[in-house]
């Protein structure tokens, strides 16, 4: 199916070489109803040639995020398309008395996404099917769509690269976590993906398509230390798609400042000409550990809750009231070494 918001960097960027490099997906989807989201997390690491320091691997963040981990070593056995959102790493079929021959692994698009894992030691398992509607990618509606990260972003001079892919959409399927069915029909979806040689120093990440007020909204703001032709920066970015718009909040266009707790708190501001946006996340949840890219292949460095509050607010320069709204079922992480004191950045 032809994606009408497709992206840049939409494809697989490996090319061939054999220099260290990972490509990671992340698709999410969440159910209002039942106030649970999933997290579903591809990644390839040095495909084919080279030492591979991690091979292939598939994590899902599940219901009260729950954690489930599938590693896939025949590397050679990944498919992606190198113009399009198109990917898949199927392994070997998994023999038991619940579920003869059943094959792990999974094919995701920009309007599919199915799958199953299991883990071999506790049984626990997920299944998921569902097919999505992309409404809006990185831009206007309707628009020519926006590398996230800007035009430089087409250039090897930052690592790692990071694209939001589709910033919402609408998801109808069903999804089997540990033998309890969920289905769901147009219920808030969004999709991002990295790559590069490592995952940044130190990061955060705030998200949520799922707000009370308003239904056509999406959130993703991030702040993280990049790498720069050999050093690193700090960098930060508000984007959000409201009613076919997109508010977009960057260094190049304003001043942006945060104020994030090793856990439980992120605060993020950041205004120009035209406009001031405000964000709070917050948790009380312990969230889990997933895994990121790191020298040393995929590890526990990354701290996630698909059940976080956020409020936002948006007003004109002149102080008059934009939009305001608010969520429990928002995405709230850090990353990066463990944090023993807050970040604070203020006026990059």
């Amino acid at each position: 199916m032809n994606n009408p918001c497709s992206t840049p960097h939409s494809g697989y960027h490996w090319d061939g070489s054999e220099q260290r490099f990972f490509e990671g997906w992340y698709y999410r989807v969440t159910l209002p109803d039942c106030g649970q989201g999933f997290g579903f997390m591809y990644s390839i690491d040095d495909p084919i040639g080279g030492k591979s320091h991690s091979g292939g691997a598939a994590q899902i963040l599940g219901v009260n995020d729950e954690y489930l981990y599938r590693t896939f070593p025949e590397v050679n056995t990944f498919q992606a398309h190198h113009s399009q959102l198109a990917l898949s790493h199927w392994g070997r079929s998994r023999f038991s008395t619940e579920s003869q021959g059943m094959r792990e692994g999974y094919q995701a698009t920009a309007t599919l996404n199915r799958g199953y894992i299991c883990d071999r030691a506790t049984q626990q398992f997920c299944q998921w099917d569902y097919t999505i509607e992309p409404i809006d990618g990185w831009g206007n509606r309707h628009s020519p769509q926006q590398a996230t990260a800007g035009w430089l972003s087409f250039l090897p001079i930052f690592d790692p690269g990071w694209q939001v892919l589709m910033a919402h959409g609408r998801a109808t399927g069903w999804i089997n976590w540990a033998g309890k069915q969920y289905e769901f029909r147009q219920v808030p979806a969004y999709s991002e993906k990295n790559w590069g040689r490592s995952f940044p120093k130190k990061w955060f990440w705030l998200n949520c398509n799922s707000f009370r007020e308003e239904a056509d909204l999406s959130l993703t703001a991030v702040g993280g230390i990049r790498e720069l032709f050999g050093f690193s920066e700090a960098v930060g970015l508000i984007g959000l798609h409201y009613q076919g718009k997109l508010y977009q909040f960057t260094r190049d266009n304003s001043q942006l400042s945060w104020h994030i707790q090793p856990w439980g708190n992120w605060k993020m501001q950041a205004y120009n000409q035209d406009f001031i946006i405000n964000l709070l996340g917050t948790t009380k949840q312990p969230g889990n550990y997933v895994r990121v890219p790191t020298v040393n292949g995929l590890q526990f460095n990354c701290r996630d809750t698909l059940q976080g509050n956020i409020v936002l607010e948006l007003r004109q320069k002149s102080g008059k009231l934009v939009l305001k709204a608010n969520s429990d079922l928002g995405g709230l992480e850090v990353g990066g070494s463990p944090w023993q004191q807050p970040w604070v950045k203020t006026e990059i």
